[in-house]
């Protein structure tokens, strides 16, 4: 009895204050609206001067454009521009809502040329209904042909008129090409010698540190997985392409081909010392110095001692 009474009282209290139920929400719910208030009029003044978010924000929620922006409504500049870093999937996804947009042939010019930097159809007119859309369903199916049967990809390229019938051709299409497989690569290099005299002549290593050169090359043209004929012409080639690219740095340091290819097989058999977890000792600078020398006496100790650093450092020449 006693506690009803308090409670009664109390309630009388409170509703006289204005905190009753039905007083206290609309007191807070007033609190909350001038806080709203005050925090979108902070924004808008922060917005003065430049682009109004607040009242971008709202526009766009009147027109109901709450999902994804039609490009259609943009400058073509900028939908272009968006389109451009979508992948061939994507871009196929995109035609189905914007046709004209994923459909031009710039974006699709654009994905061929970033893929396959070289093909001869680029370079001649281009026959009637040519499409680059289509050249690249016609690359891509090309590119999985050759890593499924080099030859017959080849063939199938040259059927299009993608490719023309020259070594020199194929060997620039390979050079501007990383889609294909390179253990199917390295067999097809090895059955066409022509084709891979002029992919070596196609490398520049002017001005390059030797082991720094020799990556650069394994990585268009990679080393067989075990010694034998394929990896000394690989070797042979690389020695006299790189002094024919540095005359003037073989002629200060005494070098020849052959002094090349010596130090080529050394840093190969250093990098595998060097990186191979079955080997427990390691060989030392002073011993590579040593075994170097040895082979090529004309050599400097301090160019072999930095040879033997960059792979120490780096890493393997072949990887």
């Amino acid at each position: 009895m006693g506690q009803g009474l308090w409670r009664v009282a109390r309630n009388q209290q409170l509703q006289h204050q204005g905190y009753g139920g039905q007083g206290y929400l609309t007191r807070e719910h007033g609190r909350r609206i001038a806080t709203n208030n005050a925090s979108n009029a902070s924004h808008r003044k922060q917005a003065q001067g430049g682009i109004d978010i607040y009242h971008l924000l709202k526009t766009r929620k009147s027109k109901e454009q709450e999902g994804f922006i039609n490009l259609e409504m943009l400058p073509p500049e900028l939908s272009f521009t968006i389109l451009s870093y979508l992948n061939a999937t994507d871009l196929c996804l995109a035609s189905c809502v914007w046709q004209d947009l994923a459909n031009d042939e710039l974006l699709w010019q654009g994905l061929c040329k970033s893929t396959w930097g070289h093909c001869s159809i680029y370079n001649k007119n281009p026959p009637l209904g040519f499409s680059f859309r289509k050249l690249y369903m016609q690359l891509d199916e090309g590119s999985l042909t050759f890593n499924a049967n080099p030859e017959e990809g080849v063939n199938y390229f040259m059927s299009k008129g993608i490719l023309d019938d020259s070594p020199k051709e194929i060997a620039k299409f390979i050079f501007c090409t990383r889609t294909l497989n390179w253990k199917k690569l390295r067999i097809y290099l090895d059955e066409r010698r022509d084709v891979l005299d002029d992919l070596v002549t196609l490398h520049n290593f002017r001005n390059q540190f030797l082991p720094n050169a020799l990556r650069e090359f394994f990585r268009h043209i990679h080393a067989p997985e075990e010694r034998g004929e394929y990896l000394e012409t690989l070797i042979t080639k690389f020695s006299h392409r790189f002094c024919a690219c540095n005359p003037d740095l073989m002629r200060e340091l005494g070098l020849s081909p052959d002094a090349v290819y010596v130090l080529c097989y050394s840093l190969i058999l250093l990098s595998i010392d060097l990186t191979s977890p079955h080997v427990k000792n390691k060989m030392s600078k002073r011993e590579f110095i040593r075994n170097t020398r040895r082979a090529a006496q004309n050599i400097s100790e301090d160019f072999v001692g930095h040879l033997y650093d960059n792979i120490y450092l780096i890493g393997h020449v072949a990887a």
